[in-house]
């Protein structure tokens, strides 16, 4: 792709990982989440909006191309150091590719591009509207009254950096939420999205008609990949007595394949990121399922 220096505003994309997720659980959330607030804080580059899906992200961004580049790469980097203590996969994002493209205020993309990360979660069936999900920008703008938290000044300096899972010191006036990670109001750029969007009706006419939502046109919100896995583990232990999905056996495996796919509504590209199975393996042990003779 041909790349335009001039142009200050980038869509950020990162590749899906196949079979793996980034995110398994919501201290993993938290963790990513508090990553971009300390990049925010200490790169030139300005966050409009953002998004962590559990096996991609996606940034709205200001900078220099190259300002740019180093912040993902940063965050890429970040992450997968504690995912490699947390989960010693130091193979996670490796090979993650990243696509970052220029969007301007002239053609409007900006404002879609800025739609399009919004609506991920709700093209993903996960909530209803981009407002329900935590994990990024999604509550962040137009909003009628300020988020509920605390300042990151009224924590201690162990605290903050237990919760931050850095040295890095943020601004005391950073808000931090109940959940324990520091809200985007704090560092994106709301102001300067409201007043390119300039009213919260013609926000919503952007996502409505983002493109994310026209490419996924289920209305059917589904559960998300962080609960999948957690009832997994739960039933490896609690039906078939180990820790672990991959010490199960064949029939074990189809088996709980069978009841994720019909406890959640679960398709094969879903319990693939879930598993770690290729799609193809997932379809064959749930079609064995069917072929078994019960």
């Amino acid at each position: 792709m041909e790349v335009i220096m001039n142009n200050s505003f980038w869509l950020i994309t990162t590749e899906q990982l196949k079979g793996k997720l980034w995110f398994k659980d919501e201290e993993d959330y938290k963790v990513g989440m508090n990553y971009v607030a300390i990049l925010s804080s200490t790169s030139p580059v300005s966050v409009l909006a953002f998004i962590l899906m559990s096996n991609h992200v996606h940034f709205v961004v200001e900078g220099s191309y190259s300002e740019v580049s180093v912040f993902i790469g940063r965050f890429k980097s970040l992450y997968s150091q504690y995912s490699s203590h947390k989960y010693s996969d130091k193979e996670l994002l490796r090979n993650n590719s990243v696509d970052i493209r220029p969007v301007s205020l002239t053609d409007e993309s900006l404002l879609r591009a800025i739609a399009y990360v919004q609506m991920n979660s709700v093209a993903a069936n996960i909530c209803i509207q981009a407002s329900g999900y935590p994990w990024g920008t999604g509550d962040a703008f137009f909003r009628v009254s300020p988020s509920a938290g605390k300042p990151l000044g009224s924590y201690r300096v162990l605290e903050c950096r237990k919760m931050l899972h850095s040295k890095i010191s943020l601004p005391k006036d950073y808000i931090v939420d109940n959940r324990g990670f520091v809200l985007p109001e704090s560092y994106v750029q709301v102001k300067f999205v409201e007043s390119v969007f300039r009213t919260p009706k013609r926000m919503m006419a952007f996502l409505l008609n983002s493109s994310k939502i026209k490419s996924h046109p289920e209305k059917n919100p589904k559960f998300s990949d962080m609960l999948l896995l957690s009832t997994l583990r739960e039933l490896c232990q609690s039906a078939f007595g180990v820790k672990d999905f991959s010490n199960l056996d064949y029939n074990q495996k189809a088996d709980a394949l069978r009841i994720l796919r019909y406890r959640f509504f679960s398709d094969s590209k879903q319990i693939s990121r879930v598993t770690g199975l290729d799609i193809e393996v997932v379809d064959k042990l749930l079609d064995s399922f069917y072929l078994q003779d019960r």
